[in-house]
């Protein structure tokens, strides 16, 4: 039988598409620039993917806004991401990406951080991607079991990055030797230290290596150790996980909360207190944007898959990794000690 929707239900959900969807009239954003701020160096996924949207995104909002793209590395992030939440405008007109591990620093270490992940509006993300341990060929390790009977250098940027959470928490519930090796300004100082053997690995997306070093991957010049994330990379299926080699079940609660940035992938945020409609034309600008075949084709020039998550399912995320049981937060803090 076919129900036929009675017209006070049709006019509920035109109201309710009405209060979800910014007004077509709505002309803010007619010869304004929207910039977009990097937490990171040139180069990389967070660079690349946010150079991809700037080409995009403002077609599929009313006025068709400039973008403009602004790299503000510096401090593992934390400079930029403190930079969205206390000066930038709160008008809609600046948007960023930073790295995933920021809400997870607000917990676990929090030096530097003036923010409030939880406050902030976020926009959507590309997709979610897995983050790899990998060493140069010549180390000699090439597992995790000889990583943890011989120190490695390992490159980072700053305290709130995952490339110095990542291989500080795997020490300490793996038993790894990684030795992290602070100062670098971006990932891409990194490939370069890499390159010149002043580091031997590091931690970084899967997606932002193939980007940035593919022939690493073709001429096997790096061995990947292990993977973080819910779930391994289609192309890394003989990759273990860190959750599923962790020695203890205390230390694989420690992980799988270190795991969880990954589910937010490339993150894109506006500041706290934005107008709420102004908020709904950038989450909806970005959701058109994924689905854009031209950009979609842009990114698998990249080698990187489109599967979108959306403004309020990554506020869902931040939330439960930022409102984790004190418990956890503390055995995690605990195992992994201060980090520097």
């Amino acid at each position: 039988m076919r129900v036929v929707p009675s017209v006070v239900g049709c006019v509920a959900a035109a109201l309710l598409a009405a209060s979800v969807v910014p007004s077509h009239a709505d002309d803010f954003y007619k010869g304004k620039t929207i910039n977009v701020v990097v937490s990171t160096g040139p180069g990389g996924t967070y660079d690349s993917i946010a150079r991809l949207l700037q080409r995009h995104m403002g077609r599929y909002i009313v006025g068709n806004p400039n973008f403009v793209v602004q790299n503000m590395p510096g401090a593992g992030n934390v400079l930029a991401t403190n930079y969205m939440y206390n000066i930038a405008p709160k008008d809609g007109t600046t948007i960023a990406t930073v790295n995933n591990a920021i809400p997870l620093n607000q917990v676990l270490d929090g030096r530097g951080v003036r923010y409030d992940a939880s406050r902030f509006n976020w926009i959507g993300s590309p997709g979610s991607y897995n983050t790899i341990a990998m060493v140069w060929h010549t180390a000699g390790v090439k597992t995790i079991e000889q990583a943890k009977s011989r120190e490695l250098s390992f490159g980072a940027t700053g305290a709130g990055s995952s490339n110095v959470i990542i291989p500080t928490a795997m020490n300490n519930t793996l038993g790894t030797k990684f030795k992290v090796v602070l100062g670098y300004k971006s990932v891409s100082e990194i490939y370069i230290a890499m390159d010149r053997g002043e580091v031997q690995g590091f931690t970084t997306s899967y997606t932002g290596a193939l980007i940035d070093r593919p022939a690493w991957f073709k001429e096997r010049k790096v061995d990947i150790l292990a993977q973080v994330g819910a779930e391994r990379e289609k192309d890394l299926p003989d990759v273990p996980l860190v959750t599923e080699i962790a020695p203890t079940a205390e230390a694989r609660e420690i992980l799988k909360l270190i795991s969880s940035p990954n589910a937010l992938g490339q993150p894109f945020l506006a500041p706290p207190d934005v107008p709420a409609d102004r908020v709904a034309f950038l989450r909806a600008a970005f959701a058109e944007t994924m689905r854009d075949q031209n950009f979609a084709a842009e990114m698998a020039k990249l080698h990187i898959d489109i599967n979108p998550i959306s403004g309020m399912e990554l506020a869902k995320i931040v939330s439960e990794t930022i409102h984790q049981p004190a418990d956890i937060i503390a055995k995690a803090k605990a195992a992994m000690g201060p980090l520097e």
